[in-house]
């Protein structure tokens, strides 16, 4: 088994192996991995946060080794708390890295890093405020930056700044935590999720106090919330139909 870090901002991780294929998530700065598949221009990768596979750009990414690997497995997370940052490498050249990038592997990339971070588990308080950090953001299918982002990048990501994990996909997502029979039940920074016609859990979204949720659809905004689903302020009509209510923490 070989191993790897993300040593640049925001990588795209594909569907296949090629720059053509559908951009199914992003590697983002320290992220580490294990390295399943390798081919001469491509690596097909599991996220060690979320076990989501994917193929990455092999000038993308460096070798780790399974040492390395364990190391960051083992320390307590530390991830950038600004929007946008910047880090040193050892010819004192810059690079700009983005919310929610991982510092772990600062030493092992021989980088050096001076700003705000977050490295503890925080209250479910906390959960709307660090979602307040994406808002207006611009929806892209698999991103997961202020840069671009889709519904369930966004609520991993907003878990994963208060130190939580939740899994890539919004259907995933759908089978952590507890499900509750009402809204009336629900806090802030619980999930809702939503389903097609076909009955296949298609979006989620951060629930607020008055029954407003945050979520990401065209841009991170925010929106009412009824029994029906999404109430969209804008347009006046029901956009998502609630499926179920989950509290994760």
């Amino acid at each position: 088994m070989q191993y790897g870090i993300c040593n640049l901002s925001i990588v795209s991780l594909r569907f296949e192996p090629s720059d053509k294929s559908e951009l199914t998530s992003q590697v983002l700065y320290g992220d580490y991995f294990k390295i399943i598949e390798q081919r001469k221009s491509w690596s097909k990768i599991r996220l060690a946060f979320d076990n989501y596979e994917g193929w990455l750009d092999n000038k993308q990414y460096i070798e780790i080794t399974e040492e390395q690997y364990k190391v960051l497995n083992q320390e307590t997370p530390k991830f950038l708390v600004d929007l946008v940052e910047f880090i040193q490498d050892k010819d004192e050249q810059l690079h700009s890295i983005s919310l929610g990038s991982s510092l772990n592997g600062l030493s092992i990339l021989n980088h050096r890093f001076d700003g705000n971070f977050i490295t503890d588990i925080l209250s479910k308080s906390n959960i709307i405020k660090i979602a307040f950090l994406y808002l207006n953001a611009p929806f892209l299918w698999g991103g997961k930056t202020p840069f671009g982002i889709d519904c369930s990048g966004f609520t991993q990501m907003v878990y994963k700044l208060n130190g939580y994990k939740l899994l890539r996909e919004a259907s995933q997502q759908a089978t952590q935590g507890e499900a509750l029979s009402f809204i009336e039940e629900s806090e802030p920074g619980d999930l809702a999720f939503f389903d097609n016609n076909e009955g296949i859990i298609t979006h989620v979204g951060i629930i607020m106090k008055d029954n407003y949720i945050i979520h990401a659809y065209g841009k991170v905004r925010i929106d009412r919330l009824d029994h029906s689903g999404i109430y969209n302020v804008d347009k006046k009509v029901h956009t998502h139909k609630l499926r179920v209510i989950k509290k994760v923490i």
